[in-house]
């Protein structure tokens, strides 16, 4: 007899975001991507580099969904919130904020604080 895990809604999930970001003069977030992450080059090569960071450029809806992401408020929440300010704009929410997440959690710039293992 062998166990399942039960089904995680990916609309209860609260994502947290890894990594920081800047607001730029125009409102939008630039994520904050540090350029090595191994002990090694990181100690040897940050110091002759000019920034220590990659800066990925998020657009309006994603720099309002970024900003959204605390590690409070569940991916419903955030979709919620999208719909109430942006309306018919930003259709089908679910789908594209879902979308949008998955791709920021698989390049691991966010995590899912409940999402079991």
């Amino acid at each position: 007899m062998s166990q399942t895990k039960p089904e995680q809604n990916y609309l209860d999930l609260t994502p947290e975001c890894i990594h920081g970001h800047v607001i730029k003069e125009n409102g939008k977030v630039s994520v904050l991507i540090p350029r090595f992450t191994s002990l090694f080059f990181g100690k040897y090569f940050l110091p002759l580099l000019k920034n220590k960071y990659i800066p990925l450029k998020l657009d309006e809806l994603g720099s309002e969904t970024w900003l959204l992401i605390d590690g409070k408020k569940n991916v419903q929440a955030i979709c919620d919130i999208l719909i109430e300010k942006y309306g018919d704009k930003i259709n089908p929410v679910e789908e594209r904020v879902t979308s949008f997440l998955t791709h920021l959690y698989t390049n691991k710039f966010i995590k899912f604080n409940d999402l079991k293992k």
